[in-house]
């Protein structure tokens, strides 16, 4: 995916009457925040915006650029209108270049695992994942192929193939996706088990008869 670009203006008036009627002109009021706690406040074009934020997550980087200067940064937030859903404002978290970061990023599983075609269930519950890298080496994603994955085998984020200078921050024992057996096989094997047992029981405990003469 190419770098997403945003043009926006820099803005020296607040609140939320200035607020209101830059959204009147078509824009969204928008706040970089930087390392240091230094905020910018900027306003963007809604539709620019609107059509270009599709697909990004949190971990992807995109550039802002507020009156010829350009700032990398994170969509990290965004206010929407709970009435009709339109984009109210906008946070950016700015990051350096050089100066590693700490992101989430998500993992996508792709492909039909052997398990599945033998009737198991597969199990994904896991969707991102914690990272610390340099920005120019942040994935926007991570895809984790299960085609491979037969009946009673999982993926462990321990397992995943992280690119070079990232380093894995979450528990490397979570599971990423599981291939098991579907459930009415297992409840019908138990009760096929205790079926045995208890006739096992019965036989065990029933006196053999003795012959009539």
């Amino acid at each position: 995916m190419s770098q997403v670009v945003f043009a926006a203006k820099n803005r020296t008036e607040t609140g939320s009457g200035e607020a209101r009627r830059i959204r009147r002109t078509g824009r969204i009021p928008a706040v970089v925040y930087g390392r240091s706690g230094k905020a910018l406040s900027i306003d963007l074009d809604a539709l620019e915006f609107v059509n270009n934020v599709k697909g990004i997550s949190e971990s992807t980087i995109v550039t802002i650029n507020v009156d010829g200067q350009a700032h990398q940064a994170f969509v990290k937030d965004t206010q929407r209108n709970i009435t009709d859903g339109k984009i109210l404002h906008v946070d950016f978290y700015e990051v350096e270049a050089g100066v590693s970061l700490r992101a989430k990023v998500s993992v996508h599983v792709y492909g039909n695992p052997i398990g599945v075609r033998e009737g198991g269930i597969l199990e994904s519950p896991l969707h991102e994942i914690e990272v610390e890298c340099l920005p120019k080496d942040l994935p926007e994603r991570i895809d984790v192929d299960i085609a491979e994955l037969k009946v009673n085998q999982s993926i462990h984020v321990r397992d995943l193939k992280l690119g070079e200078g990232v380093r894995l921050i979450s528990n490397p024992d979570q599971v990423v996706a599981l291939v098991k057996f579907a459930k009415a096989e297992v409840e019908a094997a138990t009760e096929t088990e205790a079926v045995a047992e208890t006739t096992e029981v019965k036989e065990t405990k029933e006196p053999a008869k003795e012959a009539k003469a």
